[in-house]
C-alpha cells in the first residue's frame, strides 16, 4: 500500500476529530498519566486495518506501543482482544476514535468480501469490487477487499477502460470500442441487454460485463459470449442471488455494496492505569 498517502489521511482524519486539541481529557486526565488498553471486537468476523490502526496511535504519540494479537485477515469471535496499546493516557484517548473508525470500516468490508467470497465456491466465479468507495478512502477500502478474499477492479478512471451506459449514449457502442482499441489494452463494455451484448462482440470487446440483467438473461448472455471475451456480471447482487449467478459461468462478480453499504465491524477500546 501507498503509506505517504495512508499517512495523510491519518493526519486529515485526526486534525477531524481533535481540532486544537482533547478538551475533556485535558482536562480530566492527568498529563503524565500512564495506561493500558486494549481494542475489543465485539461481534465476529474478520480483521482488517491493525497496522494502519498502529499508524494512527503512533501519529499521535511515536511513543506509545502499540502490539497486534491477531494478523489482517483473521476470522475472530465477539469478545476476542485484538490489540494492546500502553502509553500516556491521555494520548491514547485522543487516538481511539480515528483508530476505531478505521479499523471498523475496514474490517466491515474485509468481512462482507469473505461471505461473498465463500458463496460462490466452488465455482470459478471471482469476486470484484468496485469505484463505489468512501471518497478519499479507496486504497485502503480496496485492500480491504482484498483481505477478505476479493478482487480489485480498477482503481479509477486512469487504469481501465470501460465503457459505461453514459459513453455509449453519447457516441454509439461501436464507436466507442472502436476508439478505445488500443495496444496493451483490453477494452470492456457495459451491456445493458442482449442487442448490447452482441454489438460489443462483433466490435471486439475483450470483457463483457452483463448490467443489472436477471438470471435468465444473464444466462443467455453467458451462452452468448462463449469463449470470445471474458464475462462480468454486476447490478443487484447480494448473498441471496450469489451463487446462482456463479452457477452461470460468469468470470467475474462485481459488487458495490462491498464498499458502499458496509456494516462496519462493532468493536471497543477499553483503557486502564498502567
Amino acid at each position: 500500500m501507498n503509506w505517504e498517502k495512508i499517512k495523510s489521511l491519518i493526519k486529515l482524519a485526526l486534525e477531524e476529530d481533535i481540532g486544537p486539541g482533547d478538551i475533556t481529557a485535558n482536562a480530566t486526565i492527568p498529563k503524565s498519566l500512564e495506561a493500558k488498553a486494549f481494542i475489543l471486537a465485539k461481534e465476529e468476523g474478520l480483521i482488517c486495518g491493525l497496522e494502519v490502526a498502529r499508524a494512527v496511535f503512533k501519529t499521535v504519540d511515536s511513543k506509545i506501543i502499540f502490539k497486534k494479537l491477531v494478523e489482517d485477515g483473521e476470522k475472530v469471535r465477539a469478545g476476542k482482544k485484538i490489540a494492546e496499546i500502553y502509553g500516556n493516557a491521555r494520548k491514547i484517548l485522543m487516538a481511539e476514535r480515528t483508530a476505531l473508525n478505521f479499523l471498523q470500516r475496514l474490517s466491515g468490508i474485509a468481512t462482507l468480501t469473505a461471505k461473498f467470497v465463500k458463496r460462490v465456491k466452488p465455482y470459478k466465479s471471482k469476486i470484484l469490487d468496485t469505484r463505489k468507495t468512501t471518497p478519499g478512502l479507496r486504497i485502503l477500502e480496496k485492500y480491504a477487499v482484498r483481505v477478505g478474499g476479493g478482487k480489485n477492479h480498477r482503481f479509477g478512471l486512469w487504469d481501465g477502460i470501460l465503457i459505461k451506459g453514459n459513453h455509449i449514449d453519447l457516441v454509439g457502442l461501436r464507436e466507442a470500442v472502436k476508439k478505445a482499441k488500443k495496444p496493451g489494452k483490453k477494452v470492456e463494455v457495459e451491456a445493458r441487454n442482449l442487442k448490447e451484448v452482441k454489438e460489443a462482440l462483433e466490435a471486439g470487446a475483450d470483457i463483457i460485463m452483463l448490467e443489472n440483467m436477471d438470471l435468465k438473461t444473464i444466462k443467455e448472455g453467458v451462452k452468448l459470449i462463449g469463449k470470445k471475451a471474458l464475462i462480468e456480471a454486476s447490478g443487484g447482487v447480494n448473498l441471496d442471488n450469489v451463487r446462482e449467478i456463479a452457477k452461470t459461468g460468469v468470470d467475474w462478480i462485481s459488487i458495490g455494496r462491498l464498499t458502499h453499504s458496509v456494516k462496519s465491524l462493532d468493536m471497543s477500546l477499553r483503557i486502564k492505569t498502567n
